[in-house]
């Protein structure tokens, strides 16, 4: 059950809005979602992705490299944890999954130096962009491939010894069979009273929505272009897997936005499920 701060209901600006309702359909809409059922990807091509899952994520960084994603300096402004307090007498650790070519560890590290960042992702050829970014330094950052589906993170992180993990479009890329145990091992890593901080699609997001026959795996859970996947949440389903886990939950809401390009006349909506996630004390 999502935790609402007065409703947890407010614009942040124009074309944001949090809520704790997911978003309502069109019935032009619902004929879409229907369309896509006429025709699934088969089980001998759902468990070839699955078994080929790193390959395709490295060939997506072979294609665009550097490029794709713009550095996430949004996340401060989300998430006031990742900000430096003035009181803090010693460096934080983070753990970042999925850290992809580093859009969100090296902005940090430019605001905050004390940070010590754990920075993994599934794609050996993203954590060897990261290593050869200007601003890396093994005395802040300790890059590495990994598979967090897996008990390999306890190979490189001690138990009980991060403060903060994000989870930025990650849990999206994995097999819905494996929410559960992931969610697990990063429980692990956690000191008492660390804090997970989530954000992915969310359900009935326009992306979701522009599926076509052919591109459904499962329930919510799709087939890209690329042999990459993506799943689309409610915001129930990420505050019972997470609670499954061990978690307690501080805030688990839907960002509602809007991309408008008045130029081409455009209005997109986008939905997003945003929220921490603390391990007990």
């Amino acid at each position: 059950m999502a935790i609402a701060c007065e409703d947890y209901v407010a614009k942040c600006d124009q074309n944001v809005l949090y809520s704790t309702e997911a978003r309502e359909l069109s019935s032009e809409e619902c004929v879409k979602l229907q369309l896509q059922n006429e025709r699934l990807v088969s089980e001998h091509q759902a468990a070839k992705l699955e078994l080929n899952a790193k390959r395709y994520w490295d060939l997506f960084y072979k294609r665009n490299e550097t490029r794709f994603f713009k550095d996430r300096r949004w996340t401060t402004r989300e998430f006031k944890e990742l900000c430096s307090g003035e009181n803090s007498y010693k460096p934080k650790v983070m753990f970042e999954i999925g850290c992809g070519v580093g859009n969100l560890i090296f902005p940090l590290i430019e605001d905050d130096p004390q940070m010590f960042v754990y920075a993994c992702d599934l794609s050996p050829r993203a954590v060897e962009f990261v290593k050869l970014h200007p601003s890396y330094n093994e005395n802040v950052i300790k890059a590495f491939q990994c598979d967090i589906t897996t008990d390999e993170i306890s190979k490189e992180i001690a138990f009980e010894s991060v403060d903060i993990a994000t989870l930025i479009f990650v849990l999206s890329a994995i097999h819905p069979n494996k929410f559960h145990q992931t969610l697990r091992n990063v429980f692990k890593v956690l000191k008492p009273g660390g804090v997970v901080l989530f954000r992915d699609y969310g359900l009935y997001d326009m992306a979701q929505l522009r599926f076509k026959a052919g591109h459904k795996i499962s329930e919510n859970f799709y087939m890209r272009q690329d042999g990459t996947r993506s799943y689309y949440f409610s915001s129930e389903l990420i505050g019972n897997i997470f609670e499954e886990a061990g978690f307690e939950i501080r805030s688990n809401v839907y960002i509602h936005r809007r991309t408008i390009n008045k130029k081409e006349d455009l209005d997109v909506p986008r939905i997003f499920v945003q929220g921490q996630f603390q391990k007990p004390l």
